[in-house]
C-alpha cells in the first residue's frame, strides 16, 4: 500500500465463511467504513440467488462494477475502507483491484463453510450453491495483492491477524 491513497480491503470468498462478521468487526476496530457487499446486488441476482441458481458472469458484472465504484469512491474521499466481495475469480478482482486494494481471503475446507452455511438464517444465499461456489473460487495468486486467513480461528483473532499481518493501526 501507497501512502498516497488510504488502503481499502476486499473480504473474499465463498459464502458463509464469515467475511461480514470479520469485516465489520475489522472496521469497528479500525474505525474505517464498512459496506456489506451483498447489499449491492441488483434485486434481479438476489432473485436468482434465493431460487437457488448461481451468479454468471453477465449477472456479477454489474454488481462488481458497484463495488469498484464504492471502492473508488472511498480512495478520492480519502476514506479506507472495508468491504465483502466473493471475488471468486481473478477476473473478478481484476475488476475491484486498485492499487491500495488488499484482498483478505477467508480460507477454509468446503464441509466447515457448509455447516455454518446450514446454521444461517435470513439470506438468500442457499446452501445448495456452496459447491458452485468453491468450484469456482480461484485462489489469489502470488502477484496479488493478498492475504488468506484460515477459518480455524474465532472473528477476533482472524481480525487479530489482518491487523497484525498488514500492519493496521486499531483506533483508540
Amino acid at each position: 500500500m501507497t501512502a498516497s491513497a488510504p488502503p481499502v480491503l476486499v473480504f473474499m470468498g465463498p459464502s458463509g465463511t464469515g467475511k461480514s462478521t470479520v469485516a465489520a468487526m475489522l472496521a469497528g476496530r479500525l474505525g474505517w467504513a464498512f459496506q456489506e457487499g451483498d447489499d449491492l446486488h441488483p434485486a434481479a441476482n438476489v432473485a436468482k440467488m434465493a431460487a437457488g441458481h448461481a451468479l454468471n458472469d453477465d449477472d456479477r458484472r454489474p454488481w462488481l462494477e458497484t463495488i469498484a465504484a464504492w471502492i473508488d469512491d472511498s480512495i478520492a474521499a480519502g476514506r479506507p475502507g472495508v468491504i465483502t466481495c466473493s471475488a471468486l475469480r481473478r477476473r473478478y478482482r481484476d475488476i475491484l483491484r486498485r492499487e491500495n486494494v488488499t484482498f483478505v481471503l477467508l480460507d477454509g475446507e468446503a464441509a466447515t463453510v457448509r455447516e455454518r452455511l446450514m446454521r444461517r438464517q435470513g439470506h438468500f444465499m442457499p446452501p445448495a450453491l456452496l459447491d458452485s461456489q468453491f468450484a469456482t473460487l480461484e485462489v489469489p495468486d502470488a502477484d496479488e495483492n493478498a492475504i488468506a486467513v484460515t477459518l480455524d480461528q474465532s472473528p477476533q483473532q482472524q481480525v487479530a491477524e489482518v491487523i497484525d499481518r498488514l500492519g493496521l493501526q486499531p483506533s483508540a
